[in-house]
């Protein structure tokens, strides 16, 4: 324990006294290893601190990237992503990978349960091509599809392994990156604007086919009888009347492709306000307030043209009409935003409006070529004046268009300073090479899916029900605490009164859950090609194998157990539960009785044991399998 797990354990000096004794020099000289230690530590942490100090500013850089990144090694397995990227990868998942939360992106997952494996070969094969010809900038794009049917636009850059200081050989790929953006909203907008032009010619050709004859036999015939004569113009107005009712309706339904291409962004409306606010009160000194404002109401805008608007008209009220104070309202109506600019006062009249919108929105240092009239057209929106006779108050309305709330660009919550920033990035696995579930591969080399359950009994057998699968992953010899699985299950059954005081889980949180026919696929799709860990692992693993054949899931990879582990390593302790063996290998215990809390627990103290193992010639998964089997504890049945 003193030398591979818990440097701070310390034997009990107990017994006779020549054990005693004994106790107290093995005390004394793990204190002075632990001095020794200490010192090599300081040193190698200062070797260490400015390349992890590059590596930390890497991950922050990308971690705040607005575009989904993704590096990966030349297997396609992941070692960094970006917050934007999850949250993309997220955003397409669907069936059992919706209760992922992102799940379908992780350390040492692959890239090509995403991407066609055959597309991202093909785009590799396109940089060597480049690369062979002396391209300075290989790159390689392509469009492919996801599983949900999202378009999704990638471009491939390659990463080079470090050459030898005067080495001519060539450069070798050792990775590559890929920077991923969702087109499906964009390809959908250039389909409606086909659709669009599509309407009004092929739709406006038979009108203006019978109109135009219908006048040309009028001007052929101008002795035509007075019935035939009206008969024709009834024509040409019937068919113009149609075109211009086709236009209205195409107008109306198409109204948003029928905008200019300017690009505009999906903005939160408050923001624009804020960002209002906050520049007439710098240039022109004008109090502003707000009124009733929607909070969730999204507009799609180019921000800085509309500020610019905005306190453009600001400055003309103060320096025209002498207001003393603005303020703003914004609300929605279908698909439209309004933004309201009221003050006291003076009304402005129609004629001033006109010329304001032809003039530049020059605003103190502020200049632009810009005009009102440019601004509100790039936004397919208008601009009018209203009056409040009542409050003797008046205001433009600006009118925007609505954009969906982004659910698919919420922010990830930014961690607290004890958790750190999420770990979405790992190195080290440039140089990981899968050879699959190989029981002869060292446990160090293996990926782990470490996995707790809380239930409705501890009877499995006789109808007790999961309420609650948690799980963490393990890559390098890292927890990777970001990359969990933490599901609620509605059991169809009530739980047991005895065992709420435990989990701390009742009827009513479980009610409406997805139930274990949805939530065990999905938690099978987060474990796929690693090893299960757990603690007392025959509990756990008999529920999932009473629901395999409803679910149409099966474990089959090897399962560690650690409360077995455990046992082989130190045989001799009264208990192996997970709270003794934590407090022996000097592991604080947070969260226990929750199915993620007691997975973290399990999963901190598995990485302590595997030191242990390695000690006892235990090195690779065979052996620890073989060496679990023969505890006491391995004859236990559910």
């Amino acid at each position: 324990l003193m030398l591979g797990a818990n440097r701070n354990f310390r034997v009990a000096p107990e017994g006779p006294p020549e054990v005693q004794e004994l106790a107290r020099a093995a005390n004394d000289l793990a204190q002075q290893r632990d001095a020794l230690l200490t010192d090599v530590e300081q040193r190698i942490t200062l070797a260490k601190t400015a390349v992890e100090a590059e590596k930390n500013r890497l991950a922050a850089l990308m971690s705040q990237l607005a575009q989904g990144v993704v590096v990966c090694n030349l297997d396609g397995r992941i070692l960094l992503y970006n917050s934007r990227a999850r949250l993309q990868f997220k955003a397409l998942s669907q069936g059992p990978t919706s209760l992922l939360s992102g799940a379908l992106i992780g350390l040492g997952r692959s890239i090509h349960s995403i991407l066609e494996q055959e597309q991202v070969t093909h785009a590799l094969d396109t940089i060597q091509r480049r690369m062979a010809k002396g391209d300075s900038e290989p790159v390689a794009s392509f469009i492919t599809a996801s599983r949900s049917g999202q378009l999704l636009r990638t471009q491939m850059a390659p990463v080079l392994a470090a050459a030898e200081i005067d080495s001519a050989a060539a450069p070798v790929i050792q990775g590559y990156v890929l920077t991923v953006e969702n087109i499906t909203r964009g390809f959908e907008r250039e389909a409606q604007r086909d659709q669009v032009l599509h309407t009004l010619t092929d739709g406006g050709r038979a009108a203006l086919g019978n109109a135009r004859a219908a006048a040309e036999t009028l001007l052929d015939d101008p002795e035509m009888d007075s019935a035939m004569r009206q008969r024709l113009l009834q024509v040409v107005a019937d068919e113009t009347a149609a075109m211009s009712q086709r236009l209205e309706q195409t107008m109306s339904e198409f109204a948003d492709s029928l905008k200019t291409r300017w690009p505009l962004e999906d903005v939160l409306g408050m923001d624009i306000v804020a960002a209002a606010q906050r520049r007439i009160e710098a240039q022109l000194s004008l109090l502003t307030k707000t009124e009733t404002m929607d909070e969730k109401l999204w507009v799609r805008a180019d921000s800085l043209s509309l500020i610019q608007a905005i306190a453009y008209l600001a400055a003309r009220l103060q320096e025209n009409y002498g207001i003393r104070e603005l303020r703003f309202r914004l609300g929605g109506e279908g698909k439209m935003a309004y933004l309201d600019l009221i003050w006291s006062g003076v009304p402005v009249s129609a004629e001033a409006l006109y010329t304001w919108e032809l003039e530049p929105m020059n605003t103190g240092a502020a200049a632009t070529p810009l005009n009102l009239r440019d601004v509100i057209s790039r936004h397919g929106g208008e601009v009018w004046l209203q009056r409040e006779g009542a409050a003797q108050r008046a205001f433009f309305r600006i009118v925007l268009p609505v954009a969906a709330p982004p659910e698919n660009q919420l922010a990830a919550p930014m961690p607290s300073p004890q958790e750190g920033r999420p770990e979405y990035y790992d190195f080290n696995l440039f140089n990981f090479r899968d050879s699959g579930m190989d029981l002869d591969r060292p446990l160090a080399e293996l990926s782990y899916s470490v996995f707790d359950t809380e239930t409705t009994g501890l009877q499995p057998s006789a109808g007790d029900e999961i309420i609650q699968i948690g799980a963490v992953r393990i890559l390098n010899g890292r927890l990777l605490r970001q990359e969990a699985f933490d599901q609620l299950v509605d059991p169809g059954v009530p739980i047991k009164p005895e065992g709420i005081p435990i989990h701390g889980i009742g009827d009513d949180r479980v009610r409406g859950q997805p139930t274990i026919d949805l939530v065990l696929p999905a938690f099978q799709e987060f474990c796929a090609d690693t090893v299960l860990v757990a603690h007392n692992a025959a509990f756990d693993m008999r529920f999932l194998q009473l629901k395999e054949e409803a679910t149409g899931t099966r474990f089959n990879q090897p399962v560690l157990d650690t409360l077995l582990l455990s046992a082989v390593i130190h045989p001799g302790q009264e208990s192996h539960q997970l709270d003794a063996i934590a407090e022996r290998l000097g592991i604080p215990v947070k969260g226990r009785h929750s199915a993620l809390g007691d997975a973290i627990t399990t999963g901190e103290v598995f990485l302590k044991l595997l030191p242990l193992l390695a000690d006892q010639g235990i090195l690779t998964l065979r052996q620890a399998l073989a060496a679990a089997e023969q505890t006491y504890y391995a004859r236990i049945k559910y």
